[in-house]
């Protein structure tokens, strides 16, 4: 099980800011840890704890993109590419180069048939 770490930031108005991180394996099979903003809205914050992801369709966005699944009193909750606050209704946004690798993990993940989930830490459960 391969787990995806974001940790948020204290809202600033209602953006939500912090860093997703993962491992992906590199082309000598190691593997190497990468870092990312991320961006949320305060109004649709999804609780902190872990969560099991995968990558399915969505026909929103018309693409594969990866989906937060069992979060509390919300259907899957998807990770997708935004800069604004508004993009989010409770997603969790990232970058383009985010989105990129993000996308390269889950095709590794499948090529070894590895699960993924997604711990989410809020500000005051970790010491800074």
């Amino acid at each position: 099980m391969l787990t995806i770490t974001l940790h948020r930031n204290r809202p600033n108005g209602k953006a939500v800011t912090g860093t997703i991180a993962f491992l992906l394996m590199d082309k000598f099979g190691d593997r190497q840890e990468y870092k990312f903003p991320t961006l949320e809205n305060a109004d649709f914050i999804i609780p902190a704890g872990t969560y099991p992801v995968e990558r399915t369709w969505s026909p929103r966005f018309k693409k594969f993109l990866p989906l937060i699944e069992d979060v509390p009193d919300r259907e899957g909750i998807r990770i997708h590419r935004g800069s604004i606050p508004g993009h989010s209704k409770g997603c969790v946004l990232l970058d383009l180069a985010g989105m990129s690798l993000i996308d390269i993990l889950f095709n590794q993940l499948e090529s070894k048939e590895e699960n993924a989930q997604i711990e989410i830490i809020d500000p005051d459960a970790r010491a800074d």
